[in-house]
């Protein structure tokens, strides 16, 4: 077997290469950034409880949109239906 035949779905080379290229980038962009913030006055161990409440903040707020999506269908409407029910602004 050719080493093409290795790579996922066929991908080439050069895109391969154009992916890491951009990883990199988005690496530097987050190191930048990371030193922004410690520039402000950030400590590291802020920045890694603030990431982890948000993981904490996004994983509660998925399990109740899931629990809207379910009574609106058990109940026939739309999930927007049910939002002034509960006091639910749509940008929630």
């Amino acid at each position: 077997p050719s080493p093409r035949s290795f790579q996922p779905n066929g991908a080439s080379e050069e895109a391969l290469q154009c992916e890491i290229k951009a990883l990199k980038q988005k690496d530097l962009a987050l190191d930048q950034e990371i030193a922004q913030l410690l520039s402000e006055g950030y400590s590291l161990e802020e920045l890694d409880k603030h990431i982890s409440l948000l993981h904490e903040y996004n994983e509660i707020k998925d399990a109740g949109q899931m629990l809207l999506g379910k009574l609106a269908v058990i109940r026939g409407v739309t999930t927007k239906q049910l939002y002034p029910e509960y006091d639910l602004e749509l940008s929630d």
